[in-house]
């Protein structure tokens, strides 16, 4: 490594040390997992691992080439079906993931004459997909759908894009969709909503969406993923048939990306009818999650994650590092992770394991939370500390921004 990229390099990691933001790749295996996105335990489920290897033996190891060359298989097909089925969407497309779903979506409907209206505490993934859009773009404080109502109000651009996402992924919160389509509606705007963390959870499983009564809204438009609840990988969007062939031939991401491995596309068919047949499976999630809530004193999201707010990022840390040294695993959210800048420790309840295991497991997490507050000296009571207030964006060029209309980097009248 040169001088110069040696200095920045060095730089930056003293940078992340002084803040106890490093993050590391580990092999984590043997404990009580609270810390996954396998929402409904389909991930090791036999009849989604068995759908997974009939395809290997069938397509082979991966797609081959772009799905615009060889690389689209029947495997793909019947996944765009399935999940149009559980949805209620009119058709779909699959990405190999949901970073590349949302990228591709939304620089294929980018341009400078469309406004991004974008909530505070959205992925990074669209964030990105806002920098590379070429659009106007207006971040409004989250949740707030009057701050959606007043950008649309007072565009001068011809198009409008409003991004949200049914769940969010640190608070667990959940958008109301039902508003903010109709809001998009009254201004001739269209709603993307990123169901990340909605399908398989909302809705009886099949998404907030469909549990607004928005499926199939022609000014509704979905990005959905296949690596939580569905227990897989990929991403996918929703929409209009319209849509579907507008990314076909414009979605970057799509165009010029190896197709979903086929295997992955077998297996989040099988998860789609697993969750459309068995409703039982989408109220042990929610048993689970009541739990988990309960035990560590906070407030019950309405998703899966349930997260206990922390006085510093330490003591996020040293909580989730002692009770994985206890079998216990956990996410540890910090800075920039965190849009709301304040650090927290993250459960997430899954259906595949059992209340009392769940109930023992979140006992460890809340004990070991105390401990690292008073290690700290500070208060390890959840409720005396609120969501807080939008982070600053400081020197770190992964922040996030929490309110601004400007126009992205590249765009242009």
């Amino acid at each position: 490594m040169n001088g110069s990229m040696g200095a920045f390099l060095a730089t930056r990691a003293a940078w992340r040390d002084e803040r106890g933001i490093r993050r590391a790749t580990t092999v984590r295996a043997g404990a009580v997992d609270l810390a996954s996105n396998d929402y409904l335990g389909l991930a090791r489920d036999p009849r989604v691992v068995r759908a997974g290897h009939t395809a290997l033996d069938r397509y082979g190891a991966g797609a081959r080439a772009s799905r615009v060359v060889t690389g689209t298989t029947t495997a793909h097909e019947e996944l765009e079906a399935e999940i149009c089925s559980l949805t209620g969407a009119s058709s779909a497309l699959v990405f190999s993931s949901g970073f590349a779903a949302n990228v591709g979506a939304i620089t294929a409907l980018g341009g400078p004459d469309l406004l991004l209206v974008l909530d505070a505490h959205v992925h990074a993934s669209i964030h990105d997909a806002a920098r590379l859009s070429k659009s106007v773009v207006s971040f409004v404080p989250h949740g707030d759908v009057d701050a959606v109502r007043s950008a649309l109000a007072g565009r001068t651009e011809g198009r409008a894009l409003v991004v949200v996402e049914s769940v969010y992924s640190v608070l667990g919160d959940v958008a109301d969709l039902a508003a903010l389509a109709a809001v998009c509606a009254d201004h001739d705007a269209t709603l993307l909503v990123d169901e990340a963390h909605g399908i398989g959870v909302l809705g009886a499983g099949r998404g907030g969406v469909h549990a607004a009564g928005l499926a199939g809204a022609d000014h509704v438009l979905v990005t959905a993923t296949m690596s939580k609840a569905l227990g897989a990988q990929g991403g996918a969007v929703l929409g209009p048939s319209a849509l579907r062939e507008h990314l076909v031939n414009t979605a970057r991401t799509f165009i010029f990306d190896t197709g979903l491995t086929p295997a992955a596309a077998a297996s989040a068919s099988q998860a789609c009818r697993i969750i459309a047949a068995d409703s039982a499976l989408v109220g042990r999630l929610h048993a689970n999650a009541d739990v988990i809530a309960q035990e560590c004193g906070i407030a019950r999201a309405a998703g899966p994650v349930q997260s206990i707010p922390c006085p510093s990022a330490e003591v996020a840390r040293v909580a989730a590092d002692r009770a994985g040294e206890r079998g216990v695993l956990v996410g540890c959210f910090r800075p920039p992770s965190v849009p709301d800048g304040i650090s927290r420790v993250r459960l997430t309840a899954c259906a595949g394991l059992g209340l009392d295991e769940v109930r023992a497991a979140a006992e460890i997490v809340r004990a070991e939370f105390a401990a690292a507050c008073a290690a700290e000296g500070t208060d390890s009571a959840p409720s005396a500390r609120s969501g807080g207030a939008a982070p600053s964006l400081g020197s770190d060029p992964t922040a996030t921004p929490t309110e601004s209309r400007q126009r992205a980097p590249g765009a242009r009248r």
